[in-house]
């Protein structure tokens, strides 16, 4: 199977990951900081190893702002609750994964907040004038993705993070799709909050998230119970991480999260250019064919495709069928699809790995072209 479903999640995992997973079960399978005996001592090494680790991705020298989440629609969940007050005013974007569109949606449709959702440009930019233009006195949040998962591109997210410092608004950032692919800087770009998962670009295994909390912001929390830590008190604790970390923590995932965030942080830039240039190649070959949109623009890090008069799925079934994974329907973003046209039928989409190679995209374009042929 060729495996082109990458924006998805990633794989095949780095032997690393697996390897990393496999040994902390094996020796240090205790509850991390939870009690003093060397298993337990050993299994918190390996937590706040991986903490340290992806604080130093992110520029950020307090491990403590670091919060391990079950995955990024976790972290985005607990980002937006924990933030929003009765009365608030949030802005978000048609680009938005539903892990972002729906908890705002709800939170609207009970009357907690109000909602403005700002449209991308012909491009499928979202302009940061569009943004200031939308805000309130009363907004507070600014919700925005990185990259969108169904065009692929990135967006000026500085941008938006000098109008919202400027205007006092906070920024939570939804890094999905380019954790682990391109640098990530929040500190630099004015972001307060920022969401990503372990299991996608970052190389880690399922069920592994993170949220990344600016200092001096405060996050209420959405579970509460034992955390290690004043255990005196009925009452969570507000410092971080541990406000933000009720329960036995994914001993095991976030081990696989530090190896395969090695492996993916160590050949970045090579990886993104080498997916971008695949993905180049892919979409020129398409654009060629009779009865075949590409919805995605150069220099993007995955395709979005139609074949006349078939569905998305329907495609996507037919890859299948010949030994090739990709993605049909609405991916999670129906604001994306709205903004396309597309939301009848919605797209395939292509999104190659660290692994994959021109071969791939010949053999699914060839796939493709016997459809249209």
């Amino acid at each position: 199977m060729i495996y082109l479903d990458n924006a998805a999640t990633s794989f095949p995992k780095p032997r690393e990951t697996v390897r990393a997973m496999a040994a902390a079960l094996e020796n240090c399978g205790a509850n991390p900081g939870r009690a003093g005996h060397a298993l337990s001592l050993a299994a918190g090494r390996i937590v706040e190893r991986c903490r340290e680790s992806t604080a130093q991705m992110l520029g950020e020298t307090d491990a403590s702002r670091v919060a391990f989440c079950l995955n990024a629609t976790d972290a985005l969940n607990m980002a937006i609750h924990g933030v929003v007050r009765t009365g608030d005013h949030v802005i978000s974007t048609l680009l938005e994964h539903n892990s972002v569109l729906r908890p705002l949606s709800e939170l609207s449709r009970s009357g907690v907040i109000t909602l403005t959702l700002v449209p991308p440009d012909a491009q499928g930019q979202i302009c940061a004038e569009e943004i200031e233009r939308a805000m309130l006195p009363r907004t507070r949040l600014v919700v925005m993705t990185h990259m969108s998962n169904v065009l692929g591109t990135l967006q000026d997210v500085q941008a938006v993070g000098r109008v919202c410092k400027r205007r006092g608004v906070l920024l939570l950032l939804d890094c999905a799709q380019t954790a682990g692919h391109v640098p990530l800087a929040p500190k630099a770009w004015g972001c307060d909050l920022l969401a990503m998962p372990g299991h996608k670009g970052l190389l880690g295994p399922h069920g592994t998230g993170v949220l990344w909390v600016r200092a001096g912001v405060s996050v209420a929390p959405l579970r509460q119970g034992g955390t290690g830590s004043a255990s005196e008190s009925m009452f969570q604790p507000r410092m971080m991480p541990d406000c933000l970390e009720s329960g036995t923590l994914n001993l095991p995932g976030i081990a696989g999260l530090a190896a395969g965030m090695n492996e993916a942080l160590v050949h970045m830039d090579e990886t993104h250019a080498h997916i971008v240039h695949l993905c180049d190649m892919l979409r020129a070959e398409l654009l060629n064919m009779r009865g075949v949109r590409v919805y995605t623009r150069p220099g993007a890090s995955l395709v979005s495709f139609n074949v006349e008069g078939v569905g998305s799925q329907e495609t996507a079934a037919m890859m299948n069928r010949a030994g090739i994974a990709v993605r049909g329907g609405l991916h999670c973003a129906p604001g994306v699809h709205r903004f396309l046209g597309t939301l009848d039928v919605g797209a395939v989409r292509v999104s190659p790995g660290i692994y994959n190679m021109r071969e791939d995209m010949t053999a699914l374009a060839r796939a493709v072209a016997k459809m249209t042929g």
